[in-house]
């Protein structure tokens, strides 16, 4: 699936229609500034958790972090996990924010 924008993610929880969303910033960063009804599992925890996370495969998720970087990891590490609807928030946290 193609990443998506701030505005369109903004636009989504608006109608009441956003994805399951995982920061995964750490616990620090999360605490300071979050998404309204993310979740957070550090990227380095990620990989301990994907059990957690087996019944959203077939479902849309938006990972983020601060500007992209390690979403975009954790992006990859979900679909060489099978999960088929994984999408990065393009900017991060820090673009959402901007908007």
């Amino acid at each position: 699936m193609n990443d998506i924008t701030p505005s369109e993610l903004k636009d989504r929880q608006q109608q009441q229609q956003a994805p399951i969303i995982i920061d995964v910033r750490e616990p620090w960063e999360y605490e300071e500034t979050r998404i309204e009804g993310s979740r957070n599992i550090p990227l380095g925890e990620l990989p301990t958790k994907l059990d957690e996370l087996e019944d959203l495969k077939h479902t849309e998720v938006v990972v983020h972090c601060k500007g992209g970087g390690r979403s975009a990891t954790a992006k990859a590490l979900l679909q060489q996990h099978g999960f088929n609807k994984v999408r990065n928030l393009l900017g991060g946290i820090t673009a959402y924010n901007a908007q």
